[in-house]
């Protein structure tokens, strides 16, 4: 069988996790790998989750990741990486940005934000501050390009972002991990 690795990314509508995993997925096939990738946008223009799974290697048959499978994955929200901790494998790594956005029942006063998860876990996260590093940079919306940046780092992969990305945001996200 071949190998091949395993990503889901994850956040908030609006923060550019389906746009991110097209970039990573182009720069995959530019590599020289097959890849397959599949979007599931809940009810992303209402602040939802909005998933991606994406697999790479030498031959890749489809594109879902089912639960103990991902190898890695990628969080643009700190509870949305909670939340994705089911389809993570053994000895899999959770990246995530450190942002929290609350949904409309934690702001309604219905449910809790699970603010210490990552304190508590023994799963292997790396923490990283896009969001903040973005703003630092003018624009928080490029957040999604620091995580896209430390994502290639982790997976040792060249991206080549299009003229009209950030790429002093995408530098910042290889520096942070």
């Amino acid at each position: 069988m071949a190998k091949t690795t395993n990503l889901l990314f994850t956040g908030v509508g609006g923060q550019g996790t389906i746009l991110t995993t097209k970039l990573l997925s182009n720069a995959l096939v530019d590599a020289g790998y097959d890849v397959k990738m599949s979007e599931i946008h809940g009810m992303a223009q209402r602040g939802g989750t909005v998933n991606t799974q994406l697999k790479y290697g030498d031959k890749v048959y489809a594109p879902n990741i089912g639960e103990g499978e991902a190898d890695y994955v990628i969080a643009f929200e700190k509870a949305e990486a909670l939340r994705a901790l089911p389809y993570l494998k053994d000895g899999g790594v959770v990246l995530t940005d450190e942002r929290e956005i609350y949904s409309m029942p934690v702001l309604l006063g219905q449910a809790e934000y699970p603010h210490g998860w990552l304190k508590e876990t023994e799963y292997n996260v790396k923490v990283i501050p896009a969001y903040e590093i973005a703003e630092k940079l003018g624009s928080a919306r490029d957040s999604n390009i620091v995580m896209l940046g430390a994502v290639s780092k982790l997976l040792g992969i060249a991206v080549t972002l299009p003229p009209k990305f950030n790429a002093k945001a995408f530098d910042a996200g290889r520096e942070a991990v």
